[in-house]
């Protein structure tokens, strides 16, 4: 097991490297810089700032330094807020896309398993057909969409949620039904067709054979080893909701992590991008290593390869 740790530990920094490396190469593909703006600077003053941020360095050189200070935990400064660091924006923003990740999280499992396994239960029944057609909805419509139409029906029309700030716990609904909208429907169409597949499984049969009611075929025998494949998209889903939905913070003017990337985005800060980019790369491949190694506790038949 330690070997295989050690192993993915490797992957994860030879991962990162190149994600860095992808991030720096296309923000520096695109014409302009932080400094560019509508009014343009004074040539004296674009070159200080390019030389107090070492902009005016060769690609490579910038490329290094960065990564020898995010080895040591600095981000670098914001090249368009004074005074702020990009970790200061990570330590602000984090908390908020991850209570509302957490909260989605909790929505999308114990809305989405229920009705995956309702679904296979009453597979080919009008509760089925019924539970899938909504999560074929939820897969193919964007989360904007999502978005937009629940402010419009239940901001604009009823009145009864805020459609931005999580001042009151209740402006945390509809984020949370937006973000977690394609998890929920890609999750309950999984579970239905793994449990599906266990449910045909021969010693599925041999419990039914010894009398014993479907709840208990399900719960004692079946549930376990449909919900490995669920397992398995649970790493990148958890750490896609703990970092934030960009476009979901954006939308709700949620002061997240999403939020500080759109506006760097927007503003081409270059460390922002970079730093948000390498915590959200970070953040997911340590959630990936964390289900690999769950995978035992759920499935004892699944070793690791030292």
């Amino acid at each position: 097991m330690h070997k295989f740790i050690l192993k993915r530990i490797f992957s994860m920094l030879i991962a990162m490297f190149m994600i860095a490396l992808l991030t720096f190469s296309m923000m520096h593909s695109v014409p302009g810089g932080p400094f560019t703006r509508d009014r343009k600077l004074p040539p004296e003053v674009e070159i200080a700032l390019n030389e107090k941020y070492n902009l005016d360095a060769p690609l490579h050189e910038q490329f290094f330094s960065y990564i020898a200070d995010a080895i040591k935990g600095d981000l670098g400064p914001s090249f368009r807020y004074t005074g702020k660091t990009v970790n200061d924006f990570i330590e602000s923003g984090f908390p908020t896309s991850a209570k509302l990740g957490v909260i989605t999280i909790i929505f999308v499992l114990i809305t989405a398993i229920p009705m995956g396994i309702l679904a296979a239960v009453k597979s080919g029944k009008w509760q089925d057909m019924f539970i899938m057609a909504v999560a074929t909805i939820g897969v193919t419509i964007p989360s904007f969409i999502i978005a937009s139409m629940l402010i419009y029906v239940f901001s604009f029309q009823l009145n009864w949620l805020p459609t931005y700030g999580v001042d009151k716990w209740t402006g945390y609904i509809l984020p949370t039904v937006a973000l977690g909208g394609y998890s929920v429907s890609y999750i309950a169409r999984l579970m239905r067709s793994s449990l599906l597949e266990v449910m045909g499984q021969d010693y599925i049969r041999t419990a039914r054979s010894k009398g014993l009611s479907d709840v208990k075929v399900i719960t004692k025998h079946a549930l376990r080893n449909a919900l490995v494949p669920i397992v398995t998209v649970l790493g990148p889903t958890v750490a896609g909701l703990l970092t934030g939905s960009f476009v979901i913070e954006k939308i709700f003017a949620l002061p997240g992590l999403g939020m500080h990337f759109v506006n760097g985005v927007a503003e081409r800060d270059y460390t922002t991008i970079m730093g948000v980019t390498l915590f959200y790369a970070a953040f997911l491949l340590a959630m990936v290593l964390v289900v690999d190694i769950f995978y035992v506790l759920i499935d004892p038949r699944i070793k690791f390869d030292d």
